[in-house]
């Protein structure tokens, strides 16, 4: 089976969101892109759609999410001032609902860029 080539394709791992990457595919695994930068090539040949963990964990043991999410809000009801972080392989409707939770929770927003 011949590689699978796609041109035009966006990279969201930063704010730049480049809409212009080649991306070349043999089976399920990009093995090779064409313009994009060494973060981006890392993101597009290292994701993977496999699942390699629960889909969820409290204190290092598999939970449901409903768990998770209760667990979840329950560390943010009782911090003193949360950090948001990262938010760099995530899309801006996701990134603006961080935002607003952070504002919510009296929290603060940083992004991986401010190392």
């Amino acid at each position: 089976m011949p590689p699978t080539t796609l041109e035009n394709a966006t990279c969201t791992f930063c704010g730049c969101v480049c809409d212009n990457i080649g991306l070349e595919a043999d089976g399920d695994r990009i093995v090779k892109t064409k313009r994009a930068c060494g973060l981006g090539e890392a993101w597009f040949k290292n994701h993977t759609a496999e699942r390699l963990y629960p889909d969820a964990l409290i204190d290092g043991k598999p939970a449901s999410v409903d768990e998770a999410v209760e667990a979840a809000a329950d560390y943010l009801y009782q911090a003193n001032m949360p950090l948001v972080y990262g938010l760099s392989n995530i899309t801006c409707e996701a990134q603006r609902k961080a935002v607003a939770l952070a504002e919510l929770v009296g929290g603060v927003v940083d992004s991986h860029t401010s190392l």
